[in-house]
């Protein structure tokens, strides 16, 4: 499924957590003279995306040192800056890695209230329309080593943090009106080296439906995973290895799509219907050359569409794993793409967008240049895209 006209994007890559929006009309050809409805600088170097609801878009920001960590809504008809809040500071802040930020994690919104996460810094929920905070957690440890990234989700009435870090590696999941914790789940992974740089990872978890039965799935360092959301309780594994997972799991023709990123199965398909270790029995496939190893994927049947770091764009076919076409266009890329209208948007660090048609052969539509680059996915209002560059909030729309 994808975003309907006049729906909301509440949360990383939207409200099906897959990238895609049925919005019509989306320019495919934009620029700094062409199609901006509104352009407004955010403060602070953080690389979340912005997520929607009805008129207000949300995102975090953060000093470039980290010892500031608050929040920005922007009117998405006018540009204009509704709330600037400062929601934690942070005296001594851990390193981050100058390809991170310590606002990178993604907030989620739904009518009235808009989580916000920091990582081990610190998790706030605040009030919409006054942006008042309505209660915060900083209790849960965790050295991320090179910054945070991972994004929270809502499930039901839970909000599930996913910290990952080189010391020790978790879920959580709150209570999403008051804040209180109602299960803790330790990964568990046996991990191959001693090097703790490769226990961390900075994935976004998905929920999908398997046999009428609900379950999270969570990339991690060294495994990927699948817990019961009610409770935490783990379903299956997959020893998958790799390091830094970072791109949000997909589901599709009876399959997970998830990525280990550096090292490891890289990308791969397993199936769902198992339990405890399924690595030996349900992985379908596993395709490794040029998968990113930051950007999510988009799932168009049986067809995978995905950028590398390095700006190789690759068809892959979903059942098997085969590749069906690849094409170099130079990168870095680390934001995920959009899917809309039958053409696939893509982000770069540089602030090309190129655009191609979602197609058995490679079809480029156009080869846009905006801003100053994108760490930031996409969200989309309306008829319009809003899009976050490392200085500003656009809004890339036809004219009215």
């Amino acid at each position: 499924m994808a975003l309907r006209a006049g729906e909301n994007w509440p949360q990383f890559r939207g409200p099906q957590a897959n990238g895609q929006t049925l919005a019509k009309d989306l320019p495919v050809t934009f620029g700094e003279a062409e199609n901006v409805r509104w352009k407004t600088p955010v403060h602070g170097k953080a690389w979340s995306s912005p997520v929607v609801w009805d008129q207000q878009i949300w995102m975090t920001t953060a000093t470039k040192d980290g010892k500031e960590l608050g929040a920005v809504c922007v009117d998405a008809e006018s540009g204009k800056i509704v709330h600037d809040v400062v929601v934690f500071k942070i005296e001594k802040p851990e390193f981050c890695h100058p390809m991170n930020s310590y606002g990178t994690p993604t907030p989620v919104i739904e009518k009235g209230r808009v989580y916000v996460h920091f990582g081990t810094y610190g998790t706030a929920c605040l009030d919409t329309a006054t942006a008042k905070t309505l209660w915060t957690r900083q209790d849960f440890p965790c050295n991320h080593f090179r910054g945070p990234a991972s994004s929270p989700i809502v499930v039901d009435n839970l909000l599930v943090l996913t910290l990952d870090g080189v010391d020790v590696q978790y879920l959580v999941a709150l209570d999403k009106t008051t804040g209180k914790s109602v299960w803790k789940r330790d990964r568990n992974i046996d991990f191959d080296t001693p090097d703790t740089d490769y226990h961390k990872a900075y994935s976004t978890p998905a929920v999908i439906t398997v046999q009428g039965q609900a379950q999270l799935v969570s990339p991690g360092a060294g495994a990927t995973m699948a817990y019961v959301p009610k409770t935490g309780e783990e379903i299956w594994r997959v020893r998958s290895g790799g390091m830094n997972a970072a791109a949000l799991p997909l589901f599709g023709n009876g399959l997970v799509y998830a990525t280990s990123a550096a090292g490891g199965y890289q990308l791969f398909a397993v199936r769902p219907d198992g339990r405890g270790d399924v690595t030996d029995t349900h992985v379908a496939w596993k395709f490794s050359k040029n998968a990113p190893t930051r950007s999510s994927q988009i799932l168009l049947g049986e067809r995978l569409f995905m950028i590398s770091d390095a700006g190789v764009i690759s068809c892959v076919n979903a059942k098997t794993g085969q590749s069906v076409w690849q094409k170099r266009l130079g990168g870095p890329f680390s934001a995920s793409p959009l899917f809309a209208e039958g053409r696939i948007y893509f982000f770069g660090e540089e602030g090309d967008v190129p655009v191609i048609a979602a197609a058995d052969e490679y079809q480029p539509l156009a080869n846009n240049k905006l801003g100053d680059g994108f760490m930031a996915s996409p969200a989309v209002y309306n008829n319009s895209l809003i899009l976050r560059s490392r200085t500003h909030l656009y809004r890339i729309g036809k004219p009215q």
